[in-house]
């Protein structure tokens, strides 16, 4: 199975301690976001887990730690956008990130590091002129550190809206005028560009519009033949190939104003004091009320030889 390490927050960056420490012991504890009562307990073991996929906007905090995941196999997504602070005001420097992806790339492979141009949004400031330009030199930036690009356009998320209420979406004429311009430059950079969730008409630009974590994509960036369950609970039009997610809503200190995970920043300033390093949950404790679970895991490995990849 896979463990996500996560969709919800950004683990790499601000809890590094803690998924360190929950390496070393071989579970964590996930509280539901749909019913904080119950608990599931996941092991972080090998033999069980055939990957861990990270998303994070600053992957530094664990790149002097790596060696401690040696036994893991790893998919990484890291977002670099050209944003300033009023979009993403904790957010490191482009330079820092882009250094890190180098360095993550020497340690796990090109093809195990994705880079996100995530979300594209339109406004006087990054207009779709600005946008085209930023996204090429990232691309001769990061040539050689990854194989794919993913790319979305800003979806108006509720908890978007009520944080970035200017925020509009991107219309399908700029989709198309950027996606068109885009394809191109990526492959001048030996990229692929990925569509997250997007329009399937984008395909005849040349983007890749099957998803961006799918079955065949993680069999080729791993080297491995999967045999997945069949998929449940994924959003309509979502072919990602998902597994156990380790992270929590409400609690990432990027404060990004596109976030659909944080509520508000109080509330992002509360749950993260609450957060323990040594906790087996991420933020806070178990409670004597709390129902845990050993949720069952398997291999998805189907013992066919590896691709070779």
């Amino acid at each position: 199975m896979l463990i996500n390490a996560s969709m919800r927050c950004d683990i790499p960056a601000f809890f590094a301690p803690w998924f360190l420490e929950r390496i070393r012991e071989g579970y964590v504890l996930v509280r539901s976001p749909y019913d904080p009562a119950r608990v599931s307990r996941y092991q972080l073991d090998p033999k069980v887990v055939d990957a861990i996929s990270f998303c994070t906007k600053n992957p530094a905090p664990l790149l002097d730690h790596l060696s401690l995941l040696a036994s893991f196999r790893q998919y990484w997504f890291v977002t670099i956008t050209p944003y300033g602070r009023d979009i993403e005001p904790f957010v490191p420097e482009k330079r820092e990130v882009i250094n890190s992806v180098k360095r993550l790339a020497l340690a796990v492979g090109r093809k195990a590091v994705v880079w996100l141009y995530d979300p594209i949004l339109i406004t006087p400031t990054y207009s779709v002129s600005y946008h085209l330009r930023a996204f090429m030199r990232m691309c001769a930036l990061l040539q050689g550190s990854c194989e794919a690009v993913v790319v979305s356009f800003l979806d108006l998320y509720p908890k978007t809206t009520r944080n970035f209420p200017e925020a509009q979406e991107v219309p399908e004429a700029w989709q198309q005028q950027l996606i068109q311009a885009m394809v191109p430059i990526a492959r001048r950079y030996h990229m692929v560009l990925r569509l997250c969730h997007e329009h399937q008409g984008l395909g005849r630009f040349g983007a890749d519009v099957r998803g961006c974590m799918t079955k065949d994509i993680l069999e080729e960036a791993l080297g491995l033949s999967l045999n997945p369950p069949k998929r449940t609970g994924v959003r309509k039009g979502c072919a990602c190939l998902l597994g156990g997610d380790i992270g929590s809503y409400g609690c990432c200190p990027h404060l990004c104003a596109y976030c659909y995970a944080n509520e508000n920043k109080a509330r992002v300033v509360e749950r993260f004091s609450l957060h323990d390093p040594s906790s087996p949950l991420l933020i806070g404790h178990l409670q004597p009320s709390d129902q845990v679970h050993q949720v069952v895991q398997h291999s998805w490995i189907d013992g066919q030889p590896g691709l070779g990849l």
